[in-house]
């Protein structure tokens, strides 16, 4: 896009009904994984008022309490009072899970590759993809974290929402809530905001006051001075005179969480991803064990666009990548950098090939998906739940490191 335009994101609190749901999933594929590493797991949450629902397709060894994991989950996000219609102690947690369907494992166990003796690397050939489908990984310059300057904002809002609710700074907050920033752009680059959106749950009375425009007026200022000002602190680009802010703007916000609306995995992919600034494959990544190319590939996607970035290859990089079930290899792989490629895309093209490798087992070793780092081993997934799984400057992930940018610059000469 060139000229003047405004672009716009969202980000959810970790309360949100939706987060609820990936945050469980994923605490249950950490559980898992510690137990043990070959876990396959596909596991969906839905929750609703008084109720948790576990549901998919989980083959291990391991032994998990799935309802000790849920409701350990709820109580850290913060639903902990019963009065909220939906509390960590008294919801309901009912349990379906079946097994991996064996037509799907076959594919996975051993890739095409290695069941028609099509490969010279048995050890990195032999998992197939275990699902087909299409995913992307983008990458820009427009933020400190190689993120659309929409969707870090976004996330940065939300993150210092959920600090100050449990911190003790704004303790009339409760756990959903729901962020958007507005950025205007002129000739491709952030030049302003235009518009901050906070939508916040929060107890019927604040310090004595019950009237809902007095409460939402209180709300308002204690958000401006205690989540937005320090969230743009020092920023390159930050709200000035014309910058509209909109905070609860229904007037109040008091019923939320499940009791307000249903919640389910995999629903806030855009949330997950770049904001819509960037493509969407359409899979979702939580509650997946790393044989799921919907999450895997979408993370090495994001890394090899990252590092073609940070080596100054292009100032936005889109890849593309595809594959077909039971197959090692991926069936294709696009790169797209908008006219900001300092080379031509088809070189660009051999440099990801030369660089990179896209094969399930390969993205698991690289990453180390399926040995967790040990500081953060049990929570490995469910820390990226929440808050976006790219651009995390609070945590060490491994698809976010820049370590091929040398390697890059050096094959560009």
């Amino acid at each position: 896009m060139a000229g003047r335009f405004l672009f716009t994101s969202e980000s959810v609190t970790e309360g949100h009904p939706d987060k609820i749901c990936d945050r469980i999933s994923d605490a249950i594929l950490d559980a898992l994984l510690t137990a043990d590493p070959a876990s396959r797991v596909a596991a969906e949450t839905v929750v609703n008022t008084g109720l948790v629902l576990l549901v998919g397709e989980i083959t291990t060894t391991a032994t998990i309490d799935y309802t000790e994991i849920v409701r350990s989950k709820i109580a850290e996000i913060g639903y902990t009072d019963a009065d909220n219609g939906f509390s960590a102690n008294s919801c309901a947690v009912l349990v379906s899970l079946d097994r991996q369907s064996p037509d799907i494992a076959q594919g996975v166990n051993q890739a095409l590759e290695l069941r028609e003796a099509q490969t010279q690397d048995a050890a990195l050939d032999a998992i197939g993809a275990g699902d087909q489908g299409i995913m992307f990984g983008f990458a820009c310059d427009e933020t400190p974290e190689y993120m659309p300057m929409p969707i870090a904002l976004a996330h940065r809002v939300a993150r210092q929402l959920t600090a100050v609710r449990k911190d003790g700074t704004l303790p009339y907050l409760r756990p959903d809530g729901k962020t958007q920033v507005t950025v205007r752009y002129e000739e491709g680059r952030p030049v302003g905001i235009d518009t901050i959106l906070v939508s916040t749950q929060h107890d019927a009375a604040i310090d004595g006051i019950t009237e809902e425009t007095a409460v939402r007026d209180r709300i308002a200022r204690d958000v401006w001075s205690q989540v937005v000002l320090p969230v743009f602190a020092g920023a390159t680009v930050a709200p000035d005179a014309n910058t509209r802010y909109l905070v609860n703007p229904t007037g109040k916000f008091v019923v939320g969480g499940p009791q307000g609306d249903s919640g389910l995995t995999g629903r806030k992919i855009i949330v997950d991803t770049y904001g819509g600034y960037a493509r969407h494959g359409g899979g979702a990544f939580s509650g997946k064990d790393p044989t799921k190319v919907d999450r895997s590939a979408a993370y090495a996607c994001r890394y090899a666009a990252k590092n073609l970035v940070a080596a100054g290859v292009a100032r936005k990089c889109e890849l593309q990548i595809s594959y077909a079930i039971g197959v090692a290899r991926p069936t294709s792989i696009t790169v797209e950098t908008f006219g900001t490629g300092q080379i031509p895309d088809d070189q660009i093209l051999h440099l990801i090939k030369d660089n990179f490798d896209f094969r399930p087992a390969a993205i698991v070793r690289d990453f180390g998906l399926r040995t967790l780092p040990g500081e953060r081993q049990g929570r490995f997934y469910q820390d990226v739940a929440a808050y976006g799984h790219f651009g995390r400057t609070d945590l060490d992930l491994p698809w976010e490191r820049l370590d091929r940018v040398d390697a890059l610059k050096a094959a560009m000469g």
